[in-house]
């Protein structure tokens, strides 16, 4: 499959497993699962139709880790990003002692000054290396990478998660544990 595919499957069932499951007629189960053929019978259905080698192949290649199968690879999730309402049974984590946060310069200022909110999201993400986030912050504009003190979060109590793709996610980040780039 070619690049401009693997990347238009991977946008639809970013959108669809994570933010408008109903869209495909489709309802996530606790931890964000739907069973892999009731997700390629309703792509087929919106005359958007994936094979299962494509399906796989998507998971597989993602450069993010995006998506994951359970070990039977009968049933499917987005491994974080939600907005929709969905309970991923995720672990309390500790984090390593900082974390990065990426974004565009033109939000700086807001997020000095009010730390960085999870949005429409479940969760704050932070990634544990710089190069990552800075890869993130491109998609907003112009990069910025914040640092992010999570062994002092940690310490006073806010708790981290720890995504299957290695992306760190919390509730909020309080503008006080952040530094600029």
């Amino acid at each position: 499959m070619d690049t401009e595919k693997r990347v238009r499957i991977s946008k639809f069932l970013a959108l669809h497993l994570r933010h408008d499951p109903a869209g495909l007629g489709l309802e996530l189960e606790p931890g964000g699962w739907v069973a892999v053929e009731a997700l390629l019978a309703a792509c087929a259905r919106k005359r958007r139709p994936i094979s299962r080698a494509e399906l796989e192949e998507v998971v597989r290649t993602s450069d993010k880790q995006r998506f994951a199968f359970d070990a039977a690879k009968t049933k499917i999730r987005a491994n974080q990003g939600h907005s929709v309402d969905v309970d991923l049974h995720l672990t309390p984590a500790v984090p390593p002692p900082i974390l990065y946060h990426g974004t565009g310069e033109r939000s700086l200022a807001a997020i000095l000054r009010d730390g960085l909110s999870k949005m429409q999201r479940h969760h704050v993400h932070l990634s544990a290396d710089a190069a990552t986030a800075h890869k993130v912050g491109a998609r907003h504009g112009r990069p910025a990478v914040l640092r992010v003190d999570a062994a002092a979060m940690a310490a006073a109590g806010i708790v981290f998660y720890r995504a299957a793709n290695g992306v760190w996610l919390v509730e909020h980040v309080p503008p006080h544990y952040l530094s600029g780039p």
